[in-house]
């Protein structure tokens, strides 16, 4: 096998080694930190004895994943203010023409979902993200893992139930997504406050990342008085020289906002029966460097 065959096979796999790494980190220089380290120890292998490079890939992917995850937990690193996944460009394209398998993939690298995958285990978290954003048969999920059928099963419970009790509902229609991101925008910047209150929900929640390095509530913000109020009076304080631009953030409509040419800040809604149900506002200037170019 040519060096030029080895690279083109890595390259063929690397968005789905791309998509294993983000989904179960969260973070995008890590993610690209796991694929790289795939990719040293791909082209230092036998391939004569791999039958499959798809899945020796991912397999290979996986574990690193698992390792940094395990090395991240291990710190017990503190984080001020709510935490939300880096956001992660995401366009799915001709590549995914199947409606259900595009929604599937679309929830499965949701911030509201990878929020909650935060909270397994790295094992759990490897089954979940390879059986429910991949479709990875058990038996293949153990063997990428070390692990028997039945354990990689009861796993695969144990991360599921979890994911669905703790996962706010919402609907992955983009139109409706996008027509209320656009409504919102409007509202917000217009100060109505009455014309903002109708797209919230009662209960809506507003989560805010920061870090700690950019102006955002250092705690979840609930009902639709104080979301209301809060994003009122922030477009009031307004950005310097703003403007406007919608991307597809992690499988949904998202309106990326910019200081000049510099990210500020990324909004993006959470629909349920055609109200808002949830805002995330990313702020955190080291989560937003990757969408300079966006």
């Amino acid at each position: 096998m040519t060096t030029e065959t080895e690279t083109d096979v890595f390259e063929e796999h690397r968005p789905v080694l791309m998509g294993v790494a983000y989904r179960m980190l969260g973070r995008l220089a890590d993610a690209e930190d796991v694929v790289q380290e795939a990719w040293l120890r791909w082209s230092a292998a036998d391939r004569s004895e791999v039958r499959e490079p798809r899945a020796y890939l991912v397999r290979i992917t996986t574990r690193l994943a698992i390792d940094r995850l395990r090395q991240v937990k291990a710190r017990g690193e503190t984080y001020v203010g709510p935490w939300l996944p880096e956001p992660y460009v995401t366009d799915f394209g001709d590549s995914v023409p199947d409606t259900a398998e595009r929604a599937v993939l679309a929830d499965s690298v949701s911030l509201a979902v990878l929020v909650v995958l935060e909270s397994l285990s790295p094992l759990e978290r490897a089954v979940f993200v390879l059986r429910e954003a991949f479709g990875y048969p058990y038996a293949e999920i153990g063997a990428m893992l070390d692990r028997g059928e039945a354990a990689v099963r009861q796993l695969a419970g144990r991360a599921r139930k979890h994911v669905d009790e703790r996962r706010p509902r919402y609907e992955v229609d983009p139109t409706q997504r996008r027509d209320l991101t656009e409504r919102f925008l409007a509202a917000a910047a217009e100060g109505d406050l009455e014309g903002l209150m109708s797209l919230l929900a009662p209960d809506v929640r507003l989560v805010g990342d920061s870090g700690g390095k950019a102006k955002a509530p250092v705690r979840v913000l609930e009902t639709a008085d104080k979301v209301g109020r809060f994003l009122i009076g922030a477009a009031r304080k307004g950005v310097a020289d703003a403007s406007f631009r919608f991307l597809e953030i992690n499988g949904g409509p998202a309106l990326l906002v910019l200081a000049g040419d510099k990210p500020d800040s990324v909004f993006q809604l959470d629909v349920l029966d055609g109200r808002i149900q949830s805002v995330y506002i990313i702020r955190n200037p080291d989560k937003l460097r990757s969408l300079a170019t966006a």
